[in-house]
């Protein structure tokens, strides 16, 4: 069976969607929005506007067909208009609702749609750590895939049929992998991280392996035959390319599946171990504590219930979908 690491990482971190939807604009307008928790990911399918991200020093102008990524939670504000201050998302009193999409000023000249995404567990950071503030996709080749989601996307939110929020929210998954796609296509080689990698062929091989079998005990000569490369100049393309050793990188691996099996609550701490390569549930431990802060079962003990409500549902436009 072929192995893909992004869709390992993405379905280990399970990321929810909290917000399928968008927004229909017209005339001049400035909306401001708080720092948030994961990933936000919008595309613009008509008209025109600036982000303006906390902390990034220009303005980003997003035209119809591209796509943007929030990977850092930083406070942003969506504007036609720079000289208008935000006003707070929750503080608009004008918008009026069709489907999931807010519509303001009548609509009908920017139509945006997107998804905010959260993700489980404690290590978002291992996708969005090798991100910048805000990725911006401008519209180019390869992009049906993309279009046809967002066309699918808005019919959902604003015909209403039944299952219409569910559906919406899968396709603002795709949303979200199509967009990863695009940006690793167009931005290998300019950033430092593990999501880099898998744009190499030679060391995308070497993590399918790591993923494929993570306990077997891997040492640095076996993952650079995998990679077909030497030794010396394997260890130094995957430092340069991800940030971490091989090794390093694969113990990181090794404490994401561990936190995922630990939140199943059906295995032993010894048994998951043995599993992931470890000769004693002690060594483990130490490397576990090493990684998060804390011993195997005190993760476990600080896991939320399954059924615990989402952190901030408790938003305008995470009422309006969610009814």
């Amino acid at each position: 069976m072929q192995i893909d690491p992004l869709s390992d990482v993405l379905s280990l971190l399970r990321p929810h969607t909290y917000v399928a939807g968008g927004f229909d604009l017209q005339g001049r307008w400035s909306i401001g929005f708080d720092a948030h928790t994961g990933i936000k990911c919008y595309a613009v399918l008509s008209g025109h506007c600036r982000i303006v991200v906390d902390g990034v020093a220009d303005p980003v102008a997003l035209d119809a067909g591209d796509c943007v990524l929030l990977p850092n939670g930083r406070p942003f504000a969506l504007s036609s208009d720079l000289s208008l201050p935000p006003v707070p998302f929750t503080d608009l009193h004008a918008i009026e609702w069709h489907g999931g999409i807010a519509t303001l000023h009548g609509g009908g000249e920017t139509l945006i749609l997107g998804g905010h995404f959260a993700f489980a567990g404690n290590h978002g950071d291992l996708l969005l750590g090798a991100m910048p503030a805000v990725v911006h996709l401008s519209d180019g080749e390869d992009r049906e895939e993309l279009r046809w989601a967002l066309d699918r996307m808005r019919r959902e939110l604003i015909e209403g049929r039944p299952g219409g929020i569910l559906v919406a929210q899968h396709l603002a998954h795709m949303l979200l992998v199509q967009t990863l796609r695009l940006y690793l296509a167009g931005n290998a080689g300019r950033h430092v991280g593990w999501l880099f990698a898998l744009a190499d062929p030679q060391l995308a091989t070497a993590i399918a392996a790591m993923h494929a079998e993570p306990g077997i005990r891997w040492t640095l000569p076996m993952l650079a035959q995998k990679a077909g490369m030497s030794r010396s100049t394997f260890a130094r393309t995957f430092k340069a390319t991800v940030g971490t050793s091989p090794i390093e990188y694969l113990t990181n691996w090794r404490m994401l599946l561990a936190g995922s099996r630990l939140s199943g609550g059906a295995e032993s701490v010894s048994t998951i171990a043995h599993a992931l390569g470890y000769d004693s549930e002690a060594a483990f431990s130490t490397a576990f504590r090493r990684s998060t802060g804390r011993s195997p079962r005190q993760y476990a003990r600080t896991l939320p219930s399954r059924g615990a409500a989402h952190p901030w549902s408790s938003t305008a436009l995470e009422r309006h979908i969610s009814t």
